[in-house]
C-alpha cells in the first residue's frame, strides 16, 4: 500500500526524461516540488531536493547545481537572473534565494502582473561558492556571491557579497568569526574513498564479462 503522507522522490533515470539541461547520478527530487524552466537547469551528482521546494528558472533564467548538494524542504529559488550552487554547498529548510526582487521604496510599482516599465526590479546573479552552507529561513538577495567555505546562520538576511571562510549571522548578515577549513580534509578523504569504491566497481564489472 502506498503511503499517502510520503509522495517519494524522482530518481535520475526518471529525471533524465523530463527535459533538464543536465542531470548527474544519484539525484533525488521530491515529487511535490514545483520546478519551472527545466531546460535552463543543470544538476550534478549526489544531489537531493526535498519536498515543497519551488524553483523558477523560466525564460532567460538559469540554475546550476553542482554535486554533493542538499536543498531542504520549503526552499524557494528565483533564478530568473541566474543562481549557481557550487559543489558541497547547501540550503537548509525554508531558505530563499532571489536573483530578482522588487523595489520597496515606493518609487515604483511592484509584482509580476505589472508591466516592466512601471517597476524597478533589482536583478543580478547569485552564487554560493564551494562548501557554503545557508541556515534555515535565511534570505539572499540579488547580486550576491558568498565566498568559498562561508556559512550563514538561520534567519539571516544577505544583501551584499560575503568574504570566504567566515561564519555570518544577522539581519543584515555580519561576520562573527572564521570558519574552520577542516572540511577540506574531509572532502579529500571522501573523494579518495569514492575513487576506491569506483575502482572496485570497475574491477568487478570487468570480471563479470
Amino acid at each position: 500500500m502506498n503511503n499517502p503522507f510520503n509522495p517519494g522522490y524522482y530518481n535520475e533515470k526518471e529525471l533524465a526524461e523530463f527535459g533538464f539541461k543536465a542531470v548527474g547520478t544519484n539525484v533525488q527530487i521530491a515529487k511535490n516540488c514545483t520546478i519551472i524552466g527545466l531546460s535552463n537547469i543543470s544538476i550534478g551528482s549526489n544531489v537531493r531536493i526535498d519536498g515543497y521546494c519551488a524553483i523558477v528558472a523560466a525564460g532567460s533564467g538559469s540554475l546550476s547545481i553542482g554535486s554533493f548538494i542538499h536543498i531542504g524542504g520549503w526552499c524557494y529559488l528565483s533564478a530568473g537572473d541566474g543562481i549557481t550552487m557550487e559543489d558541497f554547498s547547501g540550503l537548509s529548510q525554508g531558505g530563499r534565494i532571489y536573483s530578482r526582487t522588487d523595489d520597496y521604496s515606493g518609487k515604483c510599482l511592484t509584482n509580476p502582473t505589472v508591466p516592466d516599465r512601471f517597476t524597478g526590479v533589482k536583478h543580478g546573479p547569485v552564487t554560493l561558492k564551494r562548501h557554503v552552507v545557508i541556515g534555515s529561513g535565511t534570505v539572499i538577495l540579488p547580486k550576491v556571491t558568498i565566498g568559498e567555505g562561508s556559512s550563514v546562520g538561520a534567519l539571516s538576511l544577505v544583501i551584499q557579497s560575503l568574504d570566504p571562510w567566515g561564519v555570518y549571522l544577522g539581519c543584515p548578515a555580519k561576520r562573527l568569526w572564521d570558519r574552520s577549513k577542516r572540511l577540506l580534509e574531509l572532502e579529500s578523504e571522501l573523494m579518495k574513498e569514492m575513487g576506491q569504491q569506483g575502482s572496485a566497481l570497475d574491477r568487478n564489472s570487468s570480471e563479470r564479462h
